[in-house]
């Protein structure tokens, strides 16, 4: 319902007096503007929602705990990982929601083919539901029960096949694919220490190993053997433009903290594994796709490193923050990369600064200053293709 001006400003008026009146009529006025393209930047004790565009901080929501968020798929919420299970935020709204999927330990979120799916490693189960279905409340969705509670991660293709991982809490040992009906269809055991997923372009899914990584394309599972005896792919990221996979790479089995300065890139059609040397170390937090396919690090010499991952060459690389260096615990705050399309965000929690990076032309364009050093960085995503 439209007002007229005046009859407007007098609703105002009305709606003033009845706020002064009752001491808290926050139920009664007005919806907050909504924040547009909001990032989600988790502190020590809350968590910051950011308009995209100005970086300005629209809205601090208090929330004691350590928390990690990811994108929920749609284009308002987030889902932020509790002690207690995982919570829906509705991003643009800057309310933390009522819809709860409890669990002990929750881990991975990933967005594939308008389908949201949460893996529980205290409980071992996945959940798997429309994110659009977010904005009418708790949505319907379907769990399926690993055979172990662990340390794992799942994705739904566009077929409604299920990959998901294999293990327990002391061995994870690979991956198996499930048809839509949740027969099994596919398996291999051949994954150390399996850990992490990625989706290219061709719905091949990549899983990574403590000696190399396995391919699920075409109802075909493939192993990627590491160059190296020990050779660890954890961490990794896809793009629906590119067949190749982006991920780490770490080959020091007994480092107390492996400070990598070589990333993979995995071929998803024909199974091959490519190092690239930055010359520079990175992090698990430092590792995202640009809008073209293009495979991005952010090293701590605190420069974003461009490759082409088919020449598998960086080629070219510009300064973001200062140079830093890896904490040894990982729960610890260190520079992060965020890409949602055309838009590249990195923090600094040394600075407590979060800048907007122009990738065409290799500069910051906008920067804000936090009160609270920030942690983790993510946002809302509505093209549900990455993780």
């Amino acid at each position: 319902m439209r007002f007229r001006p005046a009859t407007a400003a007098a609703l105002t008026g009305l709606l003033a007096s009845a706020v002064a009146l009752s001491g808290c009529g926050s139920e009664k006025s007005d919806p907050a503007p909504k924040i547009n393209d909001p990032l989600a930047v988790t502190y020590d004790g809350g968590i910051y929602l950011l308009d995209g565009e100005t970086l300005k901080v629209a809205s601090d929501l208090k929330l004691d705990g350590y928390n990690r968020v990811n994108p929920a798929g749609d284009d308002s919420h987030v889902m932020v990982s509790t002690k207690d299970g995982f919570r829906v935020l509705d991003a643009t709204g800057a309310t933390l929601t009522d819809i709860e999927f409890p669990g002990a330990k929750p881990g991975h979120v990933v967005r594939h083919a308008d389908r949201t799916v949460l893996f529980t490693d205290g409980t071992g189960e996945v959940t798997i539901f429309d994110p659009h279905d977010l904005a009418n409340g708790k949505p319907k969705a379907e769990v399926y029960q690993a055979a172990a509670p662990h340390h794992g991660v799942a994705v739904q293709l566009s077929t409604g096949e299920l990959v998901v991982t294999l293990g327990t809490e002391e061995k994870r040992v690979g991956m198996a694919v499930l048809d839509k009906d949740r027969k099994e269809i596919a398996r291999n055991e051949d994954c150390p220490g399996v850990h992490g997923e990625s989706t290219t372009a061709g719905e091949a899914v990549v899983i990574g190993c403590q000696t190399g990584a396995l391919i699920y394309r075409n109802g075909v599972i493939t192993k990627v053997t590491s160059p190296t005896p020990y050779g660890r792919i954890g961490n990794q990221a896809g793009s629906p433009l590119s067949p190749i996979a982006l991920g780490d790479y770490k080959q020091d089995k007994n480092a107390e903290l492996e400070r990598p300065t070589q990333v993979s890139l995995i071929d998803t059609r024909d199974g091959s594994l490519r190092l690239v040397q930055l010359g520079t170390s990175y992090t698990f937090r430092s590792l995202a796709r640009g809008p073209q396919g293009e495979a991005l690090v952010l090293g701590t010499d605190g420069k974003i490193h461009v490759i082409d991952p088919v020449a598998g060459t960086v080629t070219r690389s510009f300064p973001v923050t200062a140079a830093w260096e890896e904490p040894l615990k990982w729960q610890e705050a260190r520079p992060a990369i965020f890409v949602r399309g055309a838009e590249v965000y990195v923090s600094d929690p040394v600075t407590k600064q979060i800048h907007r990076v122009d990738l065409a032309a290799g500069k910051v364009t906008n920067s804000v200053t936090l009160d609270a050093a920030p942690n983790e960085l993510s946002g809302v995503v509505a093209d549900n293709h990455g993780h």
